[in-house]
């Protein structure tokens, strides 16, 4: 594990990600706070672009506590299908819809403690919703964040809620509310978990990784195969011959 990176570099690390993308956001599409808490649940190990494929269809039909209530477990299956662990979601969605309505008016509430207690959500969907629909300055910590954290040296940690913890000491205040993103985004596009792209890394120079990948690597060239025809043509005169032999046989 690297060397924890220091504050200055810290706060050079997050200056650097923010001009790459100076507004960040999540990639999950959604409606409002409702829908983007239902997304941000399905999304557990599923991608973003899975989600989004099963979700666009069906906020146009749901898009409210009390309609996907309306809907139903099953025909909601129908629509989720596509993404991983669908049933157990599907019955999780409707389970924290239905709590939605009775216990906080149809609304999702801005409040760690309550979002933890539907079903189906954990410290991460939390901290998204209360990130990315009450811009609370809140870090998910995901795999990428997880791996982007440990390996740069910027919050090193043996779980999640240690990164996270870390995390909110490390960032900067002025970058706190979007640290989240600039780091999920860094690790999906740039700090990938098998071959890091360090070549063109805003971060490189800093970084405690010790394994960079300082240039892409090349696929290696298949070796060429015989041509088709060649081969193909071979066995049908050899048989013709044997033919050719056997007739003269039956002649004599």
């Amino acid at each position: 594990m690297p060397r924890k990176m220091t504050r200055a570099n810290a706060a050079l690390l997050f200056e650097r990600l923010s001009k790459v993308r100076p507004e960040p956001t999540t990639e999950l599409n959604y409606k409002n706070s409702y829908t983007l808490l239902v997304a941000v649940a399905l999304s557990a190990q599923a991608t973003d672009e899975g989600v989004n494929r099963a979700t666009g269809p069906l906020f146009a039909i749901a898009d409210t506590p009390e309609k996907m209530v309306s809907l139903g477990e099953k025909k909601l299956g129908d629509f989720v299908k596509t993404i991983g662990l669908w049933r157990n979601k599907a019955k999780n969605v409707i389970a924290l819809s239905k709590m939605l309505i009775e216990e906080h008016g149809g609304e999702v509430p801005h409040d760690r403690e309550a979002l933890e207690k539907l079903p189906g959500v954990g410290r991460k969907t939390a901290n998204v919703v209360l990130n990315v629909a009450f811009g609370e300055p809140t870090i998910a910590v995901d795999t990428h964040i997880f791996r982007v954290s440990n390996r740069t040296g910027l919050a090193p940690g043996k779980n999640p809620l240690e990164v996270e913890l870390a995390l909110e000491k490390a960032t900067p205040e002025d970058y706190l509310l979007h640290a989240h993103h600039w780091l999920i985004l860094h690790g999906r596009y740039v700090c990938k978990a098998r071959t890091p792209e360090c070549w063109r890394c805003v971060i490189s120079d800093i970084c405690g990784f010790k394994d960079k990948v300082l240039e892409p690597k090349t696929a290696k060239k298949a070796p060429a195969k015989k041509v088709a025809g060649k081969l193909k043509t071979a066995k049908p005169q050899k048989k013709a011959t044997r033919k050719a032999g056997k007739t003269k046989k039956a002649t004599r």
